[in-house]
């Protein structure tokens, strides 16, 4: 059944989000979008028709930052709704992992900022002091304890 924008009852779609850790630090960008705009969120993007996890974090990083990414690790989901965004919205979000030096090139390759209509740029930040605010899913991550660098 096609659906259109006006519908009163989206459907939940998928996310795939990648933490990009190097050292303590992890990679973020403030977002432009109509959804968590202004909020400080990780890379990714929507999973599309047969992809993997793997090869959507790929995809969505190099598509985002231009860093290549190999071995990403799922980490966690989570289920978001969120009905206080002036779109109101539904995802299941697929959290990956990538250790740079490890998992990606050397960590001399800078991010740059490739999508400047959906992210005011990239920017690595401490995890012990992490900018504010956060897009939510990854905010309710942070206050519930969730370490990305645990194993």
């Amino acid at each position: 059944m096609e659906h259109n924008k006006g519908d009163l009852t989206p459907e939940p779609r998928v996310a795939v989000v990648v933490f990009l850790l190097k050292g303590r630090s992890v990679l973020l960008g403030r977002r432009r979008a109509s959804v968590g705009n202004a909020t400080f969120a990780l890379p990714g993007g929507h999973l599309e028709f047969g992809e993997s996890f793997e090869e959507c974090a790929a995809r969505e990083v190099k598509e985002e930052t231009g860093l290549e990414i190999r071995n990403a690790e799922f980490l966690t989901v989570t289920n978001n709704v969120m009905l206080d965004q002036p779109k109101k919205c539904h995802y299941v979000t697929i959290f990956m992992r990538v250790i740079v030096g490890v998992d990606a090139p050397k960590e001399e390759q800078e991010p740059q900022n490739l999508e400047p209509h959906k992210c005011d740029g990239w920017d690595w930040y401490e995890w012990d002091h992490l900018p504010q605010p956060l897009f939510g899913p990854l905010e309710k991550m942070v206050k519930g304890g969730y370490d990305p660098f645990s194993s």
